[in-house]
């Protein structure tokens, strides 16, 4: 290796956190020059060869391409491919490292760039004279983006953009040959649908091994339409697994819990603290979405609630899930992400150290860290954040499943989506199995 080459990668291997989702910076490969003449109007296409990562491609964008959109157009779009870091690519469009350390900095309040994956989009609105980025957008689906705008201080102002689009039932019905998964993939469930099923019903039914030729399910869900384009948002409403002469069921409730067809929760109750029930600590600095600055005078949310504990202080996961990111950031400081479902999942930042690795299961009252004080901090304390359907509400008051059961004022309201659901996935299964139809409203 070159001694230019080994310099970036050194560079690269000092920013080791800024690493996208599953990617490791030593991957990545050295040297680029990008040509951004347009004297012929055409995309500039440039190549970089990365070890052992499909080869990935940054495109600047034609004059025809910018007149599709109203707003000035970005300067260049990139989708993520496997092996990408973030430090890689604004080091190809000459962007300086102390742009992502600000961007960074502006995300710390919604961590919404460390959710970036393979597929997801970059957009990038650059001075060519001297590289400065006055605006970077992620598209992470037809409805999601986030846009981090240069203000004129320098640093960044954050706008999460969710466009409304339009909500569609659909039922999948199908039979069982060979595995559920190969089976739900036939009806037309998504790879995360069915992750989703699998999840919610682990304790009714081991799919590997209870269910038979000839079983049959049938799934209600709601998907997102962005001008008849589906944007990958998706909602589960109803599932029915007949295996045998058992039935296995599951219904979303009002209050986003899931419940059998007799109003029993199949979701274990969350913890409402992230710390042992025998400790008490005051809260330090509360929910608040709406906190302004007191420099600034910008609108920067507190998405958690901060517990002020010694460091060293076990931090509990609050319900049973899945770890989907264990990482070190500079600002949020060493932190974990649990997913409990599709429509939950929780955080827990600043730590001293981890205790889970990325994909491990975790029960509730699980110690999944220490606290810590990492990251940008005054203290250390336990930063805890609730999200549903990704957003963040208070973990203090939000109704999340603390209950065994539907309640009683809410069980009329209940049976009588349980029968339109059964009514929908009565209809399609006579229809046809192995298929998904579109309910139209």
């Amino acid at each position: 290796m070159s001694t230019f080459k080994t310099t970036i990668l050194s560079k690269f291997i000092n920013s080791r956190y800024i690493t996208l989702v599953g990617i490791s910076l030593l991957t990545v490969a050295a040297a680029l020059s990008i040509n951004t003449s347009t004297t012929q109007h055409k995309p500039t296409q440039v190549q970089l060869p990365i070890s052992n990562t499909p080869e990935v491609v940054l495109k600047a964008l034609s004059p025809k391409e910018m007149k599709k959109t109203v707003e000035l157009p970005p300067s260049y779009e990139y989708k993520i491919q496997k092996g990408d870091t973030l430090s890689e690519i604004f080091a190809r469009l000459s962007i300086p490292y102390s742009t992502i350390q600000d961007i960074m900095k502006a995300d710390l309040n919604t961590l919404q760039i460390d959710k970036l994956k393979p597929g997801n989009t970059l957009r990038f609105w650059i001075n060519e004279s001297d590289h400065k980025l006055n605006k970077l957008e992620l598209e992470f689906s037809l409805a999601q983006r986030i846009d981090y705008i240069r203000q004129k201080d320098g640093s960044f102002d954050v706008k999460e953009i969710t466009l409304p689009g339009v909500w569609h039932e659909s039922v999948a019905t199908g039979s069982i040959h060979g595995s559920f998964t190969a089976s739900a993939r036939k009806a037309g469930l998504s790879h995360s649908e069915i992750q989703e099923i699998m999840s919610l019903l682990k304790d009714k039914v081991n799919f590997n091994r209870d269910l038979k030729a000839g079983d049959f399910f049938e799934v209600v869900t709601k998907r997102k339409y962005i001008q008849n384009h589906l944007t990958g948002d998706s909602e589960l409403q109803a599932i029915r697994i007949y295996n045998g002469k058992s039935l296995i069921s599951a219904y979303l409730h009002s209050d986003g819990n899931f419940y059998d067809q007799n109003g029993e929760s199949l979701q274990r109750a969350f913890l409402r603290y992230p710390y042992p029930a025998s400790k008490h600590f005051r809260i330090s600095s509360p929910f608040n979405p709406n906190r302004v600055h007191p420099v600034t005078g910008r609108r920067q949310p507190h998405n958690g609630v901060d517990f002020a504990t010694p460091s060293g202080t076990p931090v509990l996961a609050t319900g049973d899930g899945v770890v989907t990111l264990v990482t070190n950031h500079p600002y949020a400081g060493r932190y974990v992400v649990i997913k409990h479902s599709a429509n939950y999942s929780t955080r827990y930042l600043h730590n001293s150290r981890i205790l889970v690795k990325q994909g491990q299961h975790v029960k509730r009252g699980q110690e999944i860290a220490l606290s810590g004080r990492t990251g940008r901090v005054t203290g250390p304390h336990i930063h805890y954040e609730f999200l549903i359907r990704g957003k963040a509400v208070n973990p203090m008051t939000a109704k999340i499943p603390l209950a065994a059961s539907v309640p009683h004022k809410e069980k009329k309201e209940f049976e009588l989506q349980v029968a339109q659901y059964n009514k929908l996935m009565k209809q399609a299964l006579e229809t046809d199995k192995n298929q998904i139809a579109i309910v139209k409203k």
